[in-house]
Order: structure tokens, then sequence, then C-alpha cells
């Protein structure tokens, strides 16, 4: 059977118009075989969200972005989008936006939550959010930053203007005065240190002498320790401890009135006893002394003797004071 031209036309054209509508829904990212749930998300901005941007979920790709376009007068975007019908997910999960790379872009992925409440159907209008980009938080972090950065300048600039208003001519000058002086002082110090490195090199064998002779005194010190604990000084230490230990136990002794030596030093009658006879007896040599007459008569040829007069002054026969 032979088909007319103008039938040949007409499913040419057909066929055009088929492919075209195909084209125009490959350029707007839909499909027409494609059976994906449609969804809806509101945000205040998009941050340059293409149409046809994938729609993702953990990271794979399971819708495209259909269409932007104003909500209504207050603003806000209504951003349609779809999702491949085989992933099922709640009502209350959240469809985020956010940066596709480091150099800019926007896309959607979906939070999906898995909370038990009904899974969400073609139409519905999700939950949204905005997850903040690097340029985000690098401007977030840097901004008190510059603030801090333009406050310092601020009182920089302000104690720049005081020191200007503070230094006048004469302080000026007193200021160069002094770092002048500054400098000089930096100078006889320098030259002092080069003073001292020269005598210190000139004096380099005397030093490395009397560092050697320091050295052997020391060396010397450390053998006469030596020599000292070698002779038995640890020894005599050890007696001499035990015989003050002995001492003080006689002392002890002493003091309790214990022995010959205890009875004399407590005993106050023995003492009193002792003072009487050394008085005694110095009276006795006393009167010996004036009187010998009473304890030594010799008598020459027979002649007979004297009696012994006591004298007025008798020291013997006055009364003890004591």
């Amino acid at each position: 059977m032979k088909l007319s031209r103008e039938v040949k036309t007409a499913i040419i054209v057909l066929i055009g118009i088929f492919l075209f509508i195909l084209g125009y829904s490959y350029l707007k990212s839909n499909s027409l075989f494609d059976k994906s749930k449609t969804f809806y998300a509101v945000y205040n901005h998009v941050g340059g969200l293409q149409t046809g941007t994938q729609v993702s979920v953990n990271g794979l790709n399971v819708g495209n972005v259909v269409d932007i376009k104003f909500k209504d007068e207050s603003g806000q975007l209504l951003v349609t989008f779809s999702v491949n019908k085989d992933f099922e997910f709640s009502k209350n999960s959240k469809a985020e936006l956010y940066d596709t790379g480091i150099i800019g872009g926007k896309g959607i992925q979906i939070i999906p939550v898995f909370d038990g409440a009904p899974p969400a159907q073609s139409g519905d209008t999700l939950k949204t959010g905005i997850r903040p980009g690097i340029t985000e938080l690098v401007q977030e972090k840097l901004t008190p930053l510059q603030m801090k950065v333009e406050g310092a300048f601020s009182h920089a600039d302000s104690l720049l203007m005081n020191v200007n208003t503070m230094l006048d001519d004469p302080t000026k000058r007193d200021l160069q005065q002094s770092i002048a002086g500054l400098n000089q002082l930096i100078k006889s110090i320098q030259g002092s240190a080069d003073k001292m490195n020269q005598l210190l090199g000139n004096n380099q064998q005397q030093l490395d002498s009397a560092i050697k002779n320091f050295n052997t005194m020391t060396a010397n010190f450390s053998k006469l320790s030596e020599d000292l604990a070698n002779a038995g000084l640890d020894k005599t230490l050890a007696n001499l401890q035990t015989s003050l230990t002995n001492l003080n136990a006689v002392l002890s002794k002493v003091e309790k009135g214990e022995g010959s030596l205890g009875k004399l030093v407590t005993d106050d009658e023995l003492y009193k006893n002792l003072s009487e006879a050394s008085r005694e007896l110095d009276l006795l040599l006393q009167d010996f002394r004036l009187n010998p007459k009473r304890y030594v008569n010799v008598s020459v040829f027979g002649k007979k003797q004297k009696e012994y007069t006591l004298p007025e002054d008798d020291p013997a026969e006055k009364p003890d004071n004591n």
C-alpha cells in the first residue's frame, strides 16, 4: 500500500513535534518516560541554584531540579524537583541546600528520616534547610577577626595621635638625646667587651695554668680525704663519741650524788666540815706564826721555862663569824 505525499508529510511533522517535545523535556531535565515523584521546597534564598541540578541522597543522584520560581509576593522561592520513585522516605525528611564545590554552585540533598511517619507522596512540600558552605564558614570566622583588626587599627591611630600630641619639639629633642646617649652606652659596653676578650686572649695560658692548679688542689683534697678515711678517722670519731657518752654518764652520776665525788659535790654538811677544817688549819698556822712559844719552848742550860701568857688579841679565841 502506497502512502500519499500528504500522509508522509503528516507523519514527518508528527515525528518532528515528538522529537521537539522530547528534546525540550531533556533540556529541562524532564523525561517523558520517567515516572519519578515530584516534590516542592520553599527557600528564602537559593544561592544560584539552577534548573537541571541533580538531587542526591547520601551522595547518590536520585533526581533533578525541575523548576524555580517565586512563590508569592513575599519573595520566597518555590523549588520543584523530582526524586526517583524507587526511593521511599518519610514526609518529615528535609530538603537541604548545600554547596557543591569550593568555587560555587548549589545543590539539593535529601536528608531522609525513617521515623515511622507516612511516606512522602508526589506533590508534598518538604521541610527545608541550608547548610553553610565554605565561603559562609570562612566569612563567619573572619568577621570577628576583621572587627578586632579594625578596632586595633583604630586604637593604633588614636595612640599615634596621642603620641604626636605628647611629642612636642622639646620632648623630641630630649628623646633624640636619650637615644644618642643609649647608643654611646652600647658602644662603650661593646668596647669593654672587646677589651675583656683581648685580655682573656692574652692571658689564656695563665688561665689554663690556674685551672690546672685548681684541678690539682681538688685532687689533693680528694686524696687527703681518702687518706683520712683510711687512717681510721671514723674509728677515732667513734671512740671519741664513746668517751663523751661515758663522761656524760659520770657527770650524770655526780649530779645525782652517787659516788665519793658526787657526795662531795652535793653533800652540804661535808662542805661545811671541810670549810671549818680549813679555817681551823688557817688559824693554827696563824697562831703558830704569832705565838711560837706556845708550841716550842727551848731551855738552855736547864733554865726554867717561862709560862706562856695568852695574848689579848688571840685570833684563835675570837668567835667564828661563819
